[in-house]
């Protein structure tokens, strides 16, 4: 009964709020601590409360009815965060550290209301009130307990910066405190708050450490990556880690809600711009803490058979949104975008490393990543994640399965993307190998999935950037022990075959939004081609069939660019003999049993009017194959019937081996 009173009370608090007559003055402090204080609270309020609690309905009345209720709450909420990590004894008791949860909780809850209304975007970054202007009637509030901050600006429809139009200044937009970079900078400080967030060196009877002081390197939450120590663990620490993290990220999400670019940036996210910037005095102990303890995540442990059913486990939902973070850092990078108000001095200012525009320092600091147990450590961790959903135990279910692979695949490629000392550590041994097979995995089981259309365009390009490499093709004629893939034909090779013959079932039984990566998955066959020592019989055989199919008439002359693909193929068959003779016997072999298809493409009439037929008959006809059609098409002409009729015993040969592609009908 306790609780379902206290509940009612906070949401008797949320329809005063929304009382159109009643406007809750900022000094009421016995009425805004009803939504965040643990000692006036009779329950402990939890993230799902608040949710439940304080419906979209509610704050969107709000903020069209009585905008400074809404205004106020956010202000104070902000206010108390600020107050916990510069006081004197910041959340030192489980009361205090619960009442800057529920703060937390309540701006987690309000900050997607206020990005996704235009008007109300720049309210964050209204200037803090000055000294002068603080004391005038039309300051008072919440605000006149900030620092003061010698600037203009209205508190009701504050206005963004903007860029300083002169030749010589500087692309600064954070000259003085702003809300959102008060709320950013106590955040920052509360992840590294000693018996909060992570663990007190000092003994309760020491003199507390002052957070704004406090060197957080010491404090970073798991060894890896330059820490070698590692902290001891406390769930209580991760879930409030958890928190403070969810609402970084709801405030980096202002992207989401169709930003514009109106003041002369590509990505005008200033939640991130200041967030990954020096001026965030913890960034490097945050981008240290968030990648350890991604790569340090082990869902199995050690190996019991159902441990996550009888031990709960605070590591996987800290794991999860510390990579959502990280990797939501790794890709901001602004760029200037060339407007009248920008010059060229301004512009020449943007190929500046020391501008404050390209200063993230997450990137920074990935891409200064060298030592070489460093490199193994992520390495190590991506591999054992990556590899996390494949794992099969004696019995059904006994493994636990991680759900955020896509967000790790997107984080190894900005690890490549930005530090070539790890891509390099990765392609000289065989961690590449255990990185590739997960991707396969994942390209053939989603090939029919069109909701993941993107997972599989990220991982295509992914084996694009491993295939320009020397070291990668080198690799893969590694024999293939492994289990094969389901719908694969049975093979003994390596994993080039591997590859081959999982893009070929992409191309064959893959959907139609899969046809633009075509030119991708032949590119990589033609960049891995020179370094494949031998191929199996049945990849020879997928090869030419896929020749056979992008040669027809009909497919080349459907698109101008569609003859690139017969060229990718041409050229692997070239690098293929070329520089490996010895050991592709079988392909060499069927290219000579296929030679009349090499013939046909040879003699390919080039005359409008054939041109014309050719595509107008197969606008017309309704064949569900490829295959189908390259029959057709090859009796259209007299070149191709005295082909066919030289080579007699081949049709023969053909007819015993395995029948033409079935492509769907969507191939152009």
């Amino acid at each position: 009964m306790g609780n379902t009173d206290s509940k009612a009370g906070f949401r008797k608090a949320i329809q005063d709020l929304k009382n159109k007559d009643k406007i809750i003055e900022p000094d009421n402090d016995a009425f805004w601590r009803q939504f965040w204080s643990a000692e006036q609270m009779n329950f402990q309020l939890t993230a799902a409360d608040v949710f439940s609690l304080v419906t979209a309905e509610d704050i969107r009345s709000l903020r069209e009815d009585v905008p400074q209720n809404l205004a106020t709450l956010a202000f104070k909420a902000i206010d108390h965060l600020r107050v916990a990590t510069e006081g004197a004894a910041p959340c030192t008791t489980p009361a205090q550290q619960q009442t800057v949860l529920n703060c937390v909780r309540l701006l987690t809850r309000l900050v997607p209301f206020f990005l996704e209304e235009p008007e109300w975007r720049s309210f964050f970054w209204s200037a803090l009130p000055s000294a002068s202007a603080a004391s005038s009637s039309t300051r008072q509030g919440p605000l006149s307990r900030f620092p003061s901050y010698p600037a203009g600006g209205s508190l009701d429809y504050p206005e963004p910066p903007t860029p300083p139009s002169s030749a010589g200044a500087r692309f600064r937009l954070f000259d003085g405190p702003v809300l959102a970079t008060t709320l950013i900078n106590s955040l920052s400080t509360l992840l590294f708050c000693p018996g909060f967030t992570v663990n007190q060196h000092k003994k309760p009877s020491e003199q507390t450490e002052d957070l704004t002081s406090l060197d957080c390197v010491e404090y970073i939450w798991a060894a890896g990556v330059g820490f070698a120590v590692s902290p001891p663990q406390n769930a209580n620490y991760d879930a409030a880690r958890i928190e403070i993290l969810r609402l970084l990220l709801a405030c980096f999400s202002e992207s989401m809600y169709g930003t514009s670019a109106s003041e002369g940036l590509v990505c005008p996210n200033r939640w991130l711009e200041y967030f990954t910037s020096a001026e965030n005095r913890p960034v490097l102990p945050l981008f240290t803490s968030l990648l350890n303890v991604v790569f340090s995540y082990d869902p199995v442990g050690y190996g019991v058979p159902y441990n996550y059913l009888m031990f709960g486990d605070s590591k996987e939902p800290l794991a999860e949104v510390a990579l959502q973070v990280l990797i939501v850092c790794l890709d901001h990078v602004c760029r200037v975008k060339v407007t009248e108000a920008i010059t060229k001095e301004q512009l020449a200012m943007e190929s500046d490393p020391d501008s404050d525009m390209l200063k993230n320092m997450f990137i920074n600091y990935l891409s200064r990543i060298h030592r070489d147990e460093d490199l193994a450590f992520m390495a190590d961790g991506m591999v054992r994640l990556l590899n996390n959903p494949l794992q099969v135990g004696y019995l059904p279910s006994s493994t636990k399965k991680i759900h955020f692979q896509a967000e790790l695949l997107i984080l190894f490629w900005k690890c490549c993307e930005y530090n070539r000392k790890f891509l390099y550590h990765v392609l000289k041994s065989c961690v590449v190998l255990d990185i590739l097979i997960p991707i396969l995995h994942t390209l053939h089981q989603n090939r029919l999935n069109p909701s993941k259309i993107g997972l599989i365009h990220l991982n295509v390009f992914i084996l694009l950037l491993l295939s320009g490499e020397r070291n990668f093709g080198v690799r893969l004629n590694k024999p293939f022990t492994g289990r094969a893939l389901p719908d694969l034909p049975a093979f003994t090779g390596n994993y080039a075959d591997l590859i081959i013959l999982v893009f070929h079932r992409m191309v064959t039984s893959g959907q139609s939004k899969l046809q633009p990566l075509f030119d991708c998955l032949l590119t990589i066959i033609q960049n891995i081609s020179p370094y494949v020592k031998s191929l199996a019989s049945v990849t020879a055989t997928k090869l030419l069939h896929l020749f056979e199919a992008f040669s027809t008439p009909w497919f080349l002359y459907a698109n101008p660019s569609n003859h690139n693909l017969v060229f990718y193929l041409m050229d692997t068959f070239n690098n293929l003999i070329q520089y490996q003779f010895d050991g592709n016997a079988p392909l060499v072999y069927c290219i000579i049993r296929k030679r009349a298809l090499f013939h046909q493409l040879a003699n390919l009439p080039m005359d409008p009017a054939f041109i014309e037929k050719t595509v107008r008959n197969r606008k017309g006809s309704r064949r569900t194959s490829v295959g189908s059609a390259i029959e057709t098409e090859s009796e259209t002409t007299e070149e191709t019937r005295r082909l066919e009729e030289a080579d007699g015993e081949e049709k023969k040969s053909r007819a015993c081996t395995q029948p033409c592609l079935k492509f769907p009908e969507w191939v152009r």
